[in-house]
């Protein structure tokens, strides 16, 4: 289904950190949310996030970094089904072994804790997990960050296959325009809480209609990262 969103917006001690801003993303679309530290992207996908849960829409989100969504104390296993609980799923072993299996994470051991598990199997299950009840958005800000340019590339490649035939949409949150530039169909640019440009993504690398999308496609050493 097409996600809508209108007038998210968001201020913080008295002051505006996102402007109203309309959102629509249509079902199976990637689109890269990017700008520089601070122009209000995460605030953004926050509000979007609140806004469709308000509404009933199904919605998931993967954190920056697993230590956000995994609890050192509990073991894998703890976490998976809690999830599924909070989904109102029944367990179902096929649905959890075709997740793993794509996600390349079938030979972890659910016994262990999450430190039983690489960073990067880590934040697989973090992603298997938000993909449990087939949402129709899934939010990833800065999914990347915490990895190293080669595990997150493999990372990213595995979600793409996993989505190509699907009709989940993604929206990726990121400052790092190489992962964007090479994942999704449309960016949006955001500057000081505003989304100052939408366009196609070949357009906006090629051709930048805004001093903030010329500022991100100046450094272009972003072309050599294998993300």
């Amino acid at each position: 289904m097409t996600i809508t969103a209108t007038g998210l917006s968001a201020c913080r001690a008295g002051r505006a950190i996102l402007h109203p801003t309309d959102m629509q993303i249509g079902p199976g679309e990637c689109v890269g949310l990017v700008g520089s530290s601070g122009s209000g992207k995460s605030t953004l996908g926050h509000a979007l996030i609140d806004a469709l849960r308000a509404g009933g829409q199904s919605v998931a989100h993967v954190p920056q970094s697993p230590d956000e969504a995994l609890d050192p104390l509990r073991s894998m296993g703890f976490h998976w089904r809690e999830a599924e609980r909070a989904l109102s799923l029944a367990p179902d072993p096929d649905r959890q072994g075709a997740l793993f299996e794509a996600l390349h994470i079938a030979g972890g051991d659910l016994g262990t804790r999450p430190w039983g598990w690489s960073r990067g199997m880590q934040q697989r299950f973090v992603i298997a997990m938000a993909l449990i009840g087939t949402p129709d958005l899934l939010v990833m800000d800065e999914p990347t960050s915490a990895l190293d340019p080669v595990v997150a590339a493999d990372t990213m490649d595995l979600l793409d296959r996993y989505l190509a035939d699907r009709s989940t949409a993604l929206l990726l949150i990121t400052h790092d325009l190489g992962l964007a530039a090479r994942r999704v169909q449309r960016l949006m640019v955001m500057d000081a809480g505003r989304v100052v440009e939408d366009a196609p993504t070949a357009q906006v690398l090629s051709a930048p209609a805004t001093a903030a999308g010329r500022s991100l496609c100046a450094h272009r050493n972003w072309l050599e990262l294998p993300c």
